[in-house]
């Protein structure tokens, strides 16, 4: 209810329904915070609409370029990084949950989340991010217009074990992303819930294919088996 009566609310749905079907008909790419980024030519993506998640900023002085726009649903993380997260440099889709951790500016929109596993087209009336942000923006460049999501850095493989949705404390170097400090010592993160993130992930591949859209994975030595694959340098015609 806060999200519909708040200001914040309020000019986040004005920034949303100005953004509806912006890109329709293009092609975007999600781009996951796997360690197989590290294997990824990530220069190829210079001119193309994408989507970075979480932490990626950490990798946009090495790339020389910022995403197209920027996603985090988990609010561990925008209270860990708030001020990180509000000099992104693009639009920026921020959890509702988390909007009293973080400086509210221009070019953010916080949007709301639901409890039902669904794929929402109208994320006017939030999303179910069903425990990976990745999903959340699916349906984000659903919205936007995208008829071709293609995903890389979705490795969808952890080394780090323990009850999936619990919250640790990294103990050191992290294994799991394309960073060593991106959950380095220290740091909070909940342990990733791969069986709802599935269960996700095939209900966007339905409502893409019910859409006349696709997504497909082209990540490089992923586990993820939902999508179809497709070789990362063939997305550029080689």
């Amino acid at each position: 209810m806060d999200w519909y009566l708040r200001p914040e609310g309020r000019a986040s749905r004005e920034r949303l329904r100005a953004l509806r079907s912006m890109h329709w008909g293009k092609r975007c790419f999600i781009i996951g915070n796997g360690p197989s980024l590290k294997k990824t030519d990530l220069s190829l993506l210079r001119d193309e609409f994408t989507f970075g998640l979480n932490r990626i900023y950490l990798l946009f002085d090495e790339l020389g370029f910022a995403t197209s726009y920027y996603a985090v649903s988990n609010p561990l993380v925008v209270e860990q990084w708030p001020d990180e997260i509000a000099k992104v440099p693009c639009p920026k889709f921020v959890t509702w949950h988390a909007h009293k951790k973080i400086d509210f500016t221009s070019s953010m929109m916080f949007y709301a989340t639901r409890g039902t596993p669904r794929f929402y087209t109208d994320i006017l009336q939030g999303l179910w991010v069903g425990s990976t942000v990745t999903y959340a923006t699916m349906q984000i460049a659903h919205y936007l217009g995208f008829h071709k999501v293609i995903l890389i850095g979705v490795d969808h493989s952890f080394e780090s074990r323990g009850k999936p949705g619990s919250t640790v404390v990294a103990a050191g170097d992290d294994p799991n992303h394309f960073a060593p400090d991106y959950f380095g010592k220290g740091c909070l993160w909940q342990l990733p819930e791969l069986e709802i993130s599935e269960q996700a992930y095939r209900l966007a591949k339905v409502q893409y294919e019910a859409s006349g859209r696709e997504i497909v994975d082209a990540t490089i030595g992923g586990k993820l088996d939902v999508f179809p694959k497709v070789r990362y340098e063939s997305c550029f015609g080689r």
